[in-house]
């Protein structure tokens, strides 16, 4: 099989109060010449890196859509700012849409049109930035992406629910004394994320990738989410993006799993706010169900991005 064709390089960016200069890393997997609109990917987290969204390749393998990764500012090959832990007036979702408009332009995608695809924290960046109705923008797809924070905390309830006894007491217990660091938290939280986030046992290497970005540097995700999936304290706490999704013009798919911590009940305000708008829930998967059900979703977001009805 002959090798992919990729291209990686840097933007230069100037984030508003960073302080220093900064750079986005990037990677390119096709041709932006090809005459295809191109797929610009925005990873979770934030600060979970693009390692783990390469299942999406599939997309370029079988439509021959090009693909564009990217590292957020915060983590990965991009810059780090180690040095803002807290800094909720510089960690906002206006920071990370600045970044985004600045590679579009960057790679000139603003004439030829562009497709964003979103994944979790992503998934929110995406749909705030649709709302926007940004010039270029032709579909969207929000894959477990929240359209609520604060539903997406009430319907924890019922996963914590299904968790065995034991293991919802140590979360409840640590939750209470603001332990999120100890070997009795992290062992009970894996119960969690084995359900919810990803079931596959072992962890996929990008999904491995993804947790080792987010230890070497929280900085991003401490600030804006909280200490873990389901602690979320930082400052997008209260976030509601679906209050603006009426502004969303393009066409938009949403993906989630049966056993996504993504719940419906979080993902059901963009399906009823957003003009054009399908649905599409993964019967086997939790978050990651561009691993979990590789076939599926590539068949899925493929045919979206390629005129068909998935």
């Amino acid at each position: 099989m002959a090798p992919l064709p990729v291209a990686e390089g840097e933007v230069d960016f100037n984030a508003p109060g960073a302080g220093k200069p900064c750079k986005t890393w990037y990677k390119i997997v096709g041709s932006l010449e090809s005459g295809k609109t191109p797929l610009v990917t925005l990873h979770g987290g934030p600060g979970a890196g693009h390692e783990y969204l390469e299942p999406l390749i599939d997309v370029y393998e079988q439509h021959g859509i090009p693909i564009v990764f990217y590292d957020q500012i915060g983590c990965g090959r991009s810059t780090h700012l180690r040095e803002k832990p807290g800094d909720v007036n510089f960690w906002t979702f206006d920071l990370f849409i600045k970044e985004l408009d600045n590679l579009l332009d960057h790679l000139k995608l603003r004439d030829g049109g562009f497709h964003l695809f979103g994944q979790s924290w992503g998934g929110m960046l995406g749909g705030a930035y649709a709302a926007r109705k940004p010039r270029g923008l032709k579909k969207l797809i929000i894959a477990g992406g929240p359209a609520s924070i604060p539903l997406l905390v009430k319907g924890y309830d019922d996963l914590f629910a299904q968790l065995p006894p034991d293991v919802r007491a140590v979360l409840e217990e640590c939750n209470k004394r603001g332990d999120y660091e100890s070997e009795e938290f992290e062992k009970a939280a894996a119960v969690f994320y084995s359900r919810y986030v990803c079931r596959m046992d072992p962890h996929p290497e990008g999904v491995k990738a993804a947790f080792k970005n987010l230890k070497d540097d929280p900085t991003a995700y401490l600030t804006l989410q909280g200490p873990s999936e389901f602690i979320i304290i930082g400052s997008f706490k209260d976030w509601e993006g679906y209050h603006d999704a009426h502004n969303i013009e393009a066409e938009t798919l949403l993906i989630n799993g049966r056993y996504d911590e993504a719940h419906d009940l979080c993902v059901e305000p963009w399906f009823r706010t957003i003009p054009k708008v399908k649905w599409i829930t993964l019967e086997n998967s939790s978050h990651m169900g561009h691993y979990e059900e590789r076939e599926r979703f590539s068949k899925i977001t493929g045919s979206f991005l390629a005129g068909g009805v998935p």
